[in-house]
């Protein structure tokens, strides 16, 4: 005879929405390190040109805003070469960007790969802020060879010590992208309108930070929006540390890094608790 208590098991995670396994994480380390190779290397794998990519990208975007803001327009770059203004901008938006926009279709994208083994799954978008932080680093030294030429051609710019904060805007980029991509993936199980949206809305915020103008320069009606764009105290402080110009206090910066725990918090949260049935609305 059955009894009432025998009649079904029910098997469910014992996790809380904050639990982010740090120490199972780390015992995956070699799964997030081959995947952030498999990005990598898909990224050229087939291509003529290969890693020389990395560079075309923002040789060619740093060209058209020379053209197009630098001299149609004739935006000012704080006395900066134009080319190095620019490119100072353009190499860590694309960091945040990438981090972003990748992170927000981490679900879609992996989803024959999370219903058939166990993971931690945050180690999916943990690898897309790493693999892209060797695109970053890779895109640094196209900046450093540019500073190098115009330091060598007498260029206005000097490196100051806020150049130690590099880390920090490091840090605050990856998190900022890594929680807003874990929102959006999260809701993008359920709407996937959202995937189309971030692809052409992420372009078109970068003119809302300071990449294409200086803060100084920011049009007064849209001062302030600009101002409290997270990225724009990053970009600024980026600048001020390499080159020797831009806006910084720490003000802005504790506003960003504000912001940035708290789309990192909520990023975890819908992440954790979305994982846990995903599979079935993808």
């Amino acid at each position: 005879m059955m009894h009432e208590s025998d009649k079904y098991w029910e098997i469910k995670p014992n996790t809380s929405l904050l639990d982010i396994k740090l120490k199972e994480n780390y015992e995956y380390r070699d799964l997030l390190w081959l995947l952030v190779k498999r990005d990598f290397i898909s990224f050229y794998k087939q291509t003529i040109l290969g890693p020389i990519w990395f560079f075309i990208q923002p040789i060619f975007t740093v060209l058209i805003f020379s053209l197009i803001f630098g001299n149609v327009a004739g935006i000012s770059t704080d006395g900066l070469p134009k080319p190095l203004f620019y490119l100072a901008g353009v190499v860590t938006w694309n960091y945040f960007s990438d981090c972003f926009i990748k992170t927000s279709s981490v679900f879609r994208d992996n989803a024959y790969i999370f219903g058939k083994v166990y993971f931690p799954r945050l180690i999916m978008p943990l690898s897309v802020v790493f693999s892209n932080l060797v695109k970053f680093g890779v895109q640094l030294l196209l900046l450093f060879a540019m500073m190098l030429f115009y330091g060598l051609k007498g260029g206005h710019f000097q490196i100051t010590w806020y150049v130690l904060l590099f880390p920090v805007l490091v840090l605050l980029m990856a998190c900022l992208g890594l929680g807003l991509g874990m929102v959006v993936s999260a809701m993008t199980t359920k709407y996937r309108d959202l995937a189309f949206l971030v692809t052409f809305g992420v372009p078109l915020l970068m003119y809302a930070t300071t990449v294409v103008f200086p803060l100084s320069a920011a049009p007064e009606r849209f001062h302030n929006l600009i101002k409290f764009n997270p990225m724009t105290p990053i970009i600024e402080t980026f600048r001020m540390g390499f080159l020797g110009t831009g806006t910084f206090s720490w003000s802005m910066l504790g506003y960003t890094t504000f912001i940035t725990v708290v789309i990192l918090f909520l990023g975890v949260v819908t992440f954790n608790k979305v994982q846990k049935s995903f599979v079935d609305t993808v």
